[in-house]
């Protein structure tokens, strides 16, 4: 981004804007009442009667400060003096696994700007240079790649919008001075102080160090940043001509022989690309580490998994998955079902229920005045399909079929009078199917929504 020599301004700031926001939009300022957001709203409000912007402002109260109470109130007085409309969204936060508590903040904050972000419209945030160097040198010190060493990207797509941080030109001082300059009134909030937290003593102790040998510090350090993002655009360019020789089965998995074929440099900058486009975090690197040995090798059993926190990567035969993760099924669930009605069956993340067609699926006068059970697997299942002369174990079909190993457990069995009729959606005893052209029904499996499908490449 380039930098005006003279400081910030409104006017400076708008240079910035004109190039991220096209027309007529709906600009939302993430503001905290700290002095850089506050600075980025007194300028945004001030460029208003030149720019076709709609300018509002929203407060993310998280209960975590004795004072927040009063800073919210402090927010709503500034913002009905600028004229801007204010949302103050009051939140609990909750920690989820080992994230920590601001990490669990930043988190529910980020979703609820989500929610008030609608198509074509922008959310301002006030980072500035010191916080881009301060994010680089933390992600360096934590190991990150070249990707997580690009720092906050000037402008994203973000919810049914974009994010854009408009004064990542610009530095803390330049702000303060602005801030100093139109007297504005600003929240301090203390826990910035607190040096415990890694960015607090990055900020404090760590960068005023190097500042003193190197007066440039900042300015360079977020030039790296910028250089590792041309790299890491390089890198996504080079994953976006590989993906598709990794070309999808049927069933949906990532072919691991095409994942061989690539050399080892391309092959993991390649998973990485994949598991980011399906909406997962990449693991850590000890993890992403057991991810290449599982591609690389072939676990006795034929399947094999990996769990990082929100995810989970799925190893079967040559197929790779990769999904949120799933909580065990209950193999003792037992459900009434008399086909009138769709039925969830707990566990599994289906809605199982009927649809009428005809010459295919089950016989509707076959299932007319009976009761249903609903069953998961619990071993030793058999059915005899359409046209065959035998039964055949349901371990064996699974196999013959390549169902994977999670997903047999979650198939919803249905049982009449003890007699097995259906497996999910895929087959039906002979004794139930339907003839050509008779009146029949055929299973249908949808998902919930409380538990997502598997998301593969596509």
């Amino acid at each position: 981004m380039k930098r005006n020599e003279s400081g910030f301004s409104a006017r400076a700031l708008a240079r910035v804007l004109h190039d991220h926001l096209s027309g007529s939009v709906a600009v939302k300022i993430a503001y905290s009442g700290g002095v850089d957001s506050h600075a980025l709203l007194h300028a945004v409000t001030g460029l208003r009667q030149s720019n076709p912007w709609a300018v509002s402002a929203i407060h993310v109260n998280h209960g975590l400060h004795p004072h927040a109470p009063a800073w919210a109130e402090h927010c709503l007085a500034v913002c009905q003096r600028l004229g801007v409309v204010c949302a103050v969204e009051h939140l609990e936060v909750q920690v989820i696994g080992t994230e920590g508590l601001e990490a669990a903040a930043r988190r529910l904050r980020y979703a609820t700007f989500a929610r008030h972000i609608g198509a074509g419209e922008a959310l301002l945030t006030a980072h500035h240079l010191d916080d881009q160097a301060e994010t680089v040198l933390l992600q360096l010190l934590r190991g990150t790649g070249v990707r997580g060493l690009a720092g906050m990207p000037v402008v994203m797509v973000f919810s049914r919008g974009t994010l854009v941080r408009p004064m990542l030109g610009f530095t803390r001082a330049e702000l303060l001075s602005y801030a100093q300059q139109h007297r504005l009134q600003w929240i301090e909030d203390t826990s910035n102080r607190d040096l415990g937290r890694s960015r607090n003593f990055m900020r404090h102790q760590v960068l005023p160090l190097l500042e003193q040998r190197w007066p440039q510090a900042k300015r360079v350090i977020a030039r790296a940043g910028r250089h590792a993002m041309e790299a890491s655009t390089l890198l996504d360019t080079v994953a976006e001509v590989d993906l598709p020789l990794l070309a999808p089965k049927k069933d949906g998995a990532i072919s691991i022989p095409g994942l061989r074929r690539l050399e080892p440099i391309r092959q993991r900058n390649v998973i990485r690309y994949w598991i980011r486009q399906r909406g997962f975090t990449v693991p850590p690197a000890q993890v992403f580490e057991q991810i290449v040995q599982l591609v690389g090798q072939s676990p006795r059993s034929g399947h094999a998994a990996i769990t990082w926190p929100g995810a989970e990567m799925l190893r079967y035969r040559e197929g790779l998955w990769i999904m949120p993760p799933r909580p065990n099924a209950d193999a003792d669930i037992d459900i009434t079902w008399n086909f009138a009605e769709p039925v969830e069956v707990p566990g599994t993340g289906y809605v199982l229920s009927l649809e009428s067609t005809l010459g295919s699926g089950l016989s509707a006068k076959h299932l007319s005045g009976k009761t249903a059970h609903v069953c998961l697997r619990r071993g030793g299942e058999s059915l005899r399909l359409p046209g065959r002369q035998h039964h055949h174990k349901l371990k064996k079909l699974f196999q013959h079929a390549g169902v994977p190993p999670w997903e047999r457990q979650r198939l919803p069995l249905i049982f009449i009078d003890d007699e097995l009729v259906a497996v999910g959606d895929r087959w039906v005893c002979a004794a139930f199917a339907a003839q050509a052209g008779e009146s029949s029904l055929r299973v249908v499996l949808k998902p919930t929504g409380k538990m997502p499908d598997p998301l593969v490449v596509v």
